[in-house]
């Protein structure tokens, strides 16, 4: 748990974070477009980085100012725990395949973690200038009005969504997926499939769905939704019901009445 010291602290950074996103928002809302011109792979790598390289060059700076000593963890596709101390995770483009297709689910995510905790969390929506924020101990909130799951109690009820962790997988983690997908279709009542995780998982935050799982793990996929799932009231977990960490291999957030039924679903397919 959060000290009551860390807990102040954490909150005095919330507005140098989001000044740090909304820096970076600037700076990709200048590089959206609505028809890309691109013709192979190479294209869309290539402008992925671009878009990455711009709005790092104004958001690290910001972030490691705020916090020297913290490390910054570069491969926004790893997973796993990190070393002990403070790390910067971020994204300076979440959904950064769809921001250069010319699409509007994209934003700018950075999460503190200490000693493999995540601890403060900012996400920023530049499009619509919505803002989601979390400190560990200290609740979840949308443009700082607090934020709740839903309240829904049956599976059969339930706005769903999953997703790929990244264009790594295998062709047993596609798998996988396609075997939860066909329980979650029988099991809930819509489902969406979609990336990326962080624009679900605040949905699931701010009870506008309901459950949220993955097979497999992106380490800055994931933290700052966690963090904002269970700062607002929601379930986190694993896939088996159990806690959630950055060593964990898949990953389970919902709405709390309905956490028990979605893990008998998903369990016996992790």
């Amino acid at each position: 748990m959060n000290s009551n010291a860390n807990l102040d602290n954490d909150i005095a950074l919330l507005p140098g974070v989001t000044a740090a996103l909304e820096a970076a928002g600037r700076v990709l809302i200048d590089r959206f477009g609505t028809r890309p011109d691109f013709v192979d792979r190479a294209d869309v790598v290539r402008a992925i980085a671009d878009n990455d390289t711009a709005a790092l060059a104004v958001m690290r700076p910001a972030l490691e100012a705020l916090r020297p000593g913290a490390g910054w963890a570069e491969d926004e596709l790893e997973s796993g725990p990190l070393p002990a101390g403070e790390w910067w995770v971020t994204d300076p483009v979440e959904g950064n395949i769809n921001h250069i297709h010319g699409m509007t689910d994209w934003g700018v995510t950075a999460t503190l973690v200490r000693d493999d905790v995540p601890v403060l969390t900012v996400v920023l929506l530049p499009l619509s200038g919505d803002t989601y924020t979390a400190v560990l101990g200290g609740g979840a909130f949308l443009n700082g009005t607090p934020i709740a799951p839903s309240a829904k109690t049956r599976l059969d009820a339930a706005l769903a969504g999953t997703g790929q962790a990244s264009p790594r997988e295998t062709a047993d983690t596609f798998a996988t997926i396609a075997r939860s997908t066909e329980a979650m279709l029988n099991a809930g009542l819509v489902l969406r499939v979609s990336v990326p995780a962080t624009l679900q998982l605040i949905q699931v935050a701010a009870g506008r769905t309901d459950v949220f799982w993955q097979h497999s793990a992106v380490r800055s996929g994931l933290v700052s939704g966690a963090l904002l799932v269970s700062e607002a009231g929601g379930a986190v977990s694993d896939l088996h019901g159990d806690a959630w960490t950055l060593d964990s291999t898949d990953f389970l957030a919902t709405a709390p009445r309905l956490h028990d039924e979605a893990v008998a679903v998903l369990s016996p397919l992790a």
